[in-house]
């Protein structure tokens, strides 16, 4: 199955920004957990980033970027 041009630019997109979404949340309960958070604010954290990771997981697929089709 081929991509057009339009969704794979979408998809690009899209991947770029959840990494930078879980990146700024694991840079983030680093800083909680330094500051001295409540664990809940840091699992609360952990919980999105793991929610993010799978959303990525799901676009890329386990045979890699859907984007090379």
């Amino acid at each position: 199955m081929t991509m057009t041009m339009q969704n794979r630019a979408l998809l690009d997109r899209t991947i770029d920004d959840l990494l930078l979404q879980l990146r700024g949340l694991v840079l983030v309960g680093k800083v909680l957990e330094q500051r001295g958070a409540t664990a809940a604010e840091v699992e609360e954290h952990a919980r999105e980033a793991e929610r993010v990771r799978a959303e990525l997981a799901h676009l890329i697929g386990d045979e890699g970027p859907q984007l090379a089709a």
